[in-house]
């Protein structure tokens, strides 16, 4: 007799066998099947990717929270720490000295030029109506910035200076759109400035100790200059030296000139005007 409750049969299931191939990898797993020759590799490797990804963003954090590892780690030769310490130190005057040492007789004075001296040199120049300033021998920019202070926004200051360490130096000092540096001789300005797009300049300054430039350099860049100034433009040139007056006479048929005491040392002025 049964009872009134649920009957349950019993039923034998039929055994189906587990099969996963993977074609490319040539893996297959199934009943029964010893663990040792599952491959694990493909299941762990997002895993993996995951742990080494974290890895790197959690040293590239330490890196950047941990001053000691990201200076170990951008260290600079000591020569060099050196060098970058005593530049910073220095600044300016010490590039100056710098350039003197290495080029001596391209470069006038181990002093730069005094705010007087600037003013004085600058005052004839006619600011309105200039559209391009040249300057030789710009050296770490005495002249060029009181030159971009009073310049009209649309004029250009292109200065030439054979001495990259100079013109390194400016590129990256001044940030002006209206300047430009040139690693170049004066003696080559006319190329220089039709390079830039111009065909004349409205003036030319120069620093330039002419009386120990190589023989025949001092004649040929006052030659250059002359055929670069417009009609009514001038040569600005002050220097250690009246001698300097003997280079421009040929060629620029009224010379102004004058002297300046508060410098060091005083120097001549000269302003050589194309009529």
């Amino acid at each position: 007799m049964r009872s009134a409750g649920i009957e349950r049969d019993n039923v034998a299931m039929p055994e189906i066998p587990l099969v996963v191939q993977r074609p490319q990898s040539g893996l297959s797993l199934h009943a029964g099947a010893p663990l040792s020759r599952v491959k694990t590799d493909s299941f762990l490797a997002p895993t993996r990717r995951f742990c080494h990804a974290s890895g790197n963003r959690n040293n590239a954090k330490a890196n950047m929270t941990n001053p000691r590892a990201q200076a170990q780690e951008k260290k600079a030769p000591l020569g060099r720490r050196v060098r970058e310490g005593i530049k910073r130190f220095f600044g300016p005057w010490g590039m100056f000295v710098r350039g003197f040492i290495k080029h001596p007789v391209m470069v006038g004075s181990i002093v730069p030029s005094s705010p007087t001296l600037i003013r004085h040199m600058l005052k004839p120049v006619d600011w309105q109506n200039t559209k391009l300033f040249v300057e030789y021998g710009p050296g770490v920019g005495t002249f060029c910035r009181p030159v971009l202070e009073r310049m009209a926004g649309d004029a250009t200051l292109i200065a030439i200076d054979t001495n990259e360490d100079f013109i390194d130096y400016l590129r990256k000092d001044i940030r002006d759109s209206r300047f430009i540096a040139v690693h170049g001789s004066a003696s080559e300005v006319e190329a220089i400035i039709a390079a830039h797009g111009f065909e004349k300049a409205d003036y030319v300054l120069s620093g330039l100790p002419f009386s120990t430039l190589p023989a025949g350099v001092g004649p040929a860049i006052a030659a250059a200059t002359h055929r670069v100034l417009r009609p009514g433009g001038a040569f600005l040139v002050y220097q250690f030296r009246a001698r300097a007056r003997d280079f421009l006479a040929p060629h620029f048929a009224r010379i102004d000139n004058a002297f300046e005491w508060v410098n060091v040392p005083p120097c001549f002025l000269f302003w050589g005007w194309k009529d």
